[in-house]
């Protein structure tokens, strides 16, 4: 989503916009690396056109599924930056290695961290990619108990798959922006679902409609996800920094998601 990338396009320089496919890839210069990034919209379907179409114009050496996430453990607090090991999906597939592993002793990205916000280790994590925003603490107890899961967004498998279908490793870096304790507002699913501006704009004003007080907790999670999208600017831009360019800086695509 917008919110979730425009602190780190703040930090691009040299920046080039291009329009494919109905997308817009963005290219530019952050941490004297070269990237390129889309906003694609939420979903896993969205999430995975818009990575094959940025692998084959651009031809990167990394992807990275990088947004917010909603925690599964009760020890992942709001603002936590993670980067889990292996993303796995709610209907089977099987485990993809996600582990950002560093230069020299091989730390993850997330054990870098500096700043404000706090961070967890990529150890052991694991996270889930579903089809619908899972807005209840009830519903992500059930989630974390059937899936083993540590945290859940809606893109990261997605990604991962067509990262590794084209043969190119997967980091994802997530920030919490809702515990495993808190229920979000329930008028938040349909805000995601992929429309245009006005549409998601009429959405809105009709949650409001239904139930006044949407207003106001829709305004707070929009404050959240504004210091959440700058955490993970920064948490991006340190992964970049400490990215070597020996090709075993990342895990390679096919590796064992329960080994280094």
């Amino acid at each position: 989503m917008p919110v979730e990338a425009d602190a780190f396009a703040g930090l691009a320089t040299e920046t080039v916009d291009v329009t494919a496919s109905g997308l817009t890839f963005h290219e530019g210069v952050v941490a004297g690396r070269r990237v390129a990034w889309c906003v694609a919209g939420a979903g896993g379907e969205s999430a995975g056109r818009a990575t094959r179409l940025l692998i084959d114009g651009h031809r990167p050496r990394v992807i990275v599924s990088a947004g917010f996430a909603g925690g599964l453990d009760p020890a992942l607090t709001r603002g936590t930056v993670v980067s889990p090991r292996r993303s796995i999906n709610r209907t089977g597939g099987p485990p993809i290695a996600v582990a950002a592993a560093g230069q020299g002793g091989g730390t993850s990205a997330a054990s870098n961290m500096t700043g404000s916000a706090s961070s967890a280790s990529s150890a052991d994590l694991t996270i889930v990619s579903v089809d619908t925003v899972v807005t209840t603490a009830a519903a992500k107890r059930d989630l974390a108990a059937a899936t083993g899961a540590d945290l859940v967004d809606m893109e990261t498998y997605a990604v991962a798959t067509a990262a590794h279908a084209a043969g190119l490793p997967c980091v994802s870096i997530r920030v919490i922006s809702d515990d495993a304790s808190q229920d979000l507002p329930k008028e938040i699913a349909a805000l995601v679902q992929p429309q245009s501006g006005m549409r998601r704009l009429g959405a809105a004003l009709a949650g409001i409609g239904r139930r006044p007080r949407a207003a106001l907790d829709m305004w707070q999670l929009w404050e959240h996800a504004v210091v959440d999208g700058r955490t993970l600017a920064v948490a991006i831009k340190t992964f970049l920094e400490g990215l070597s360019d020996s090709p075993s800086a990342v895990s390679q695509p096919g590796s064992s998601p329960d080994r280094p």
